[in-house]
């Protein structure tokens, strides 16, 4: 296993952000990795993902957005984001050495990157994974976030809990039914999750034992 830190510049005059490269010995593909609004890749969530998948042959890229690199609260603008997921795109696929390219990430990272790929292509990357998608705001259900999907032009997988209070899982559905006529998008589910992927007690399973299922179907999904 390769594990080390490494940093990128953002774009313009947003400096240089942070990134963790974890690259198991039988990696099949890269995956970048961005982390949600209110927590970094060093939050265990993002670190448990990670190993998950590199169980799985699948080595990340997980990386800062710049205000979390500066320990702000508050997210930068669309602009700086969607800048930082192109900066990410090159700094991951010039590590990766010819790795396959997957992008992706946790709630607004995923959101993030792709409202970058409906913009404009992202050089290499072969699909969008998104870890919790923010389809709403928590109690407000409307499908308007998902409608820049159309204009991805890559496939897509959702993985969505059924207690995610930011993405009513009806709504979701239809959206993914409709990206699925375009032949674009899968959708797993996660009986009991909510939108850190956490489960009741009462199921007796484990935050490791959602992210071993998560890595487990990036993987099948991948190949």
């Amino acid at each position: 296993m390769i594990e080390k830190e490494v940093s990128f510049p953002a774009g313009k005059d947003s400096g240089n952000v942070s990134a963790i490269f974890m690259r198991p010995e039988n990696a099949r593909r890269l995956l970048m990795f961005a982390h949600g609004a209110g927590a970094g890749m060093r939050h265990a969530f993002m670190a448990g993902m990670a190993r998950a998948l590199a169980e799985n042959g699948i080595a990340t890229f997980r990386y800062q957005f710049p205000y979390m690199e500066q320990g702000k609260k508050a997210p930068n603008s669309q602009v700086i984001l969607v800048d930082t997921v192109r900066a990410a795109t090159a700094a991951a696929r010039d590590l990766g050495e010819g790795l396959p390219l997957l992008a992706g990430g946790k709630s607004l990272g995923g959101r993030m990157t792709s409202t970058a790929a409906s913009q404009e292509a992202l050089p290499g990357v072969e699909g969008i994974i998104f870890f919790g998608f923010p389809l709403h705001s928590p109690g407000k259900p409307s499908s308007s976030r998902g409608e820049h999907l159309f204009a991805v032009g890559l496939p897509m997988l959702f993985l969505q809990g059924t207690r995610d209070n930011l993405a009513d899982l009806a709504l979701l559905r239809s959206l993914c039914d409709r990206l699925r006529a375009r032949g674009k998008a899968d959708l797993h589910v996660v009986d009991g999750a909510d939108h850190g992927f956490h489960l009741p007690k009462s199921l007796n399973r484990t935050d490791a034992d959602v992210m071993a299922e998560l890595g487990r179907e990036v993987a099948r999904w991948a190949e």
